[in-house]
């Protein structure tokens, strides 16, 4: 396909159920973390995930190529990730969706924060940061909105944080080591490979390996491989590929907006007004802090 000037309707229809499927993903986690230990979860994802991205290359015979002359920015893209889904998903496992989908989807503040002093040509506009402000205090709102509070826990709002952090960090290395010389799905090889082998070594770490494994849970598993990880994270830079970045980047509101609304029509998570407000002003700030500027920070879509 042609290179387009700006979202049709074929590319909204893709953004919109693309990011429903993240949505919902932060769902099935959960679900998933009752058969399986969430570390352990997350290797297992990951190795299953490498086997798709290993056949889709088959498939299209296609070449990684430059592998070996990004192996140490490959490392640390591969480790931020690994580091990234031990915090996301124990977070999962101790507090709500609603809870983890709102902090974690903050990433795009803390990277304008750090872009502002670290990347030449993103600078805070008055746009951005009124932005910023606005997503911040949404993200303290949700911290310390009482009804959601009392089903969540302070640990995973800690570690769902930190799991943000370490997605701007991800963004971060893209852009400013040599892994950006990679193909898209060079640098998922690395995320993948890498987080196959460090979460698989992590996990006696975090507990048991299994809990009470059923086929809800193996299905889980190969939801968040097959559709997810690999298909879903190539779909994306697809559209990448079509649209313009920042017309992409605009409907990431999207994804925390659907996950507090699955989280509480699917698992009964306590969603009161208070909670809303705070995800709209999260919602707003990220619009605000996506739009269109003369040069984007390239953001990779997070396989969450």
């Amino acid at each position: 396909m042609d290179r387009k000037d700006a979202i049709d309707l074929a590319g909204a229809t893709g953004l919109v159920v693309f990011a429903t499927m993240l949505a919902f993903n932060q769902v099935v986690i959960k679900v998933t973390n009752a058969g399986f230990g969430p570390v352990f979860a997350a290797g297992l994802r990951s190795a299953l995930a490498l086997g798709v991205l290993g056949i889709w290359l088959l498939v299209r015979r296609r070449r990684l190529e430059g592998i070996g002359r990004t192996f140490w920015s490959g490392l640390l893209l591969g480790g931020l990730f690994t580091v990234e889904f031990i915090f996301l998903f124990i977070a999962l496992d101790l507090t709500t969706v609603s809870r983890v989908s709102i902090l974690f989807y903050s990433m795009p503040v803390w990277l304008a924060v750090i872009a502002h002093f670290a990347l030449p040509g993103e600078t805070l506009s008055w746009r951005r940061t009124l932005g910023l402000a606005l997503a911040m205090a949404g993200v303290i709102w949700a911290l310390f909105d009482p009804e959601s509070r009392l089903a969540g826990s302070l640990m995973g709002d800690i570690l769902a944080l930190l799991a943000a952090f370490a997605w701007a960090g991800i963004a971060l290395t893209v852009r400013l080591t040599r892994v950006s010389e990679l193909s898209p799905e060079g640098q998922l090889f690395w995320q993948l490979s890498v987080s196959t082998v460090g979460l698989l070594a992590a996990a006696p770490l975090f507990g048991e390996f299994l809990r009470d494994p059923a086929a809800i849970h193996v299905a889980g598993l190969a939801f968040q491989a097959i559709f997810v990880a690999s298909l879903g994270f190539l779909f994306w830079l697809r559209l990448m590929a079509i649209y313009p970045a920042s017309d992409v980047a605009a409907f990431s509101f999207l994804s925390p907006v659907l996950a507090v609304g699955m989280g509480w029509l699917l698992l009964d998570e306590p969603v009161g007004p208070g909670f809303l407000g705070a995800m709209c002003l999260v919602a707003v700030g990220i619009v605000l802090i996506n739009g269109r500027r003369k040069r984007a920070v390239q953001v990779p879509q997070n396989v969450a």
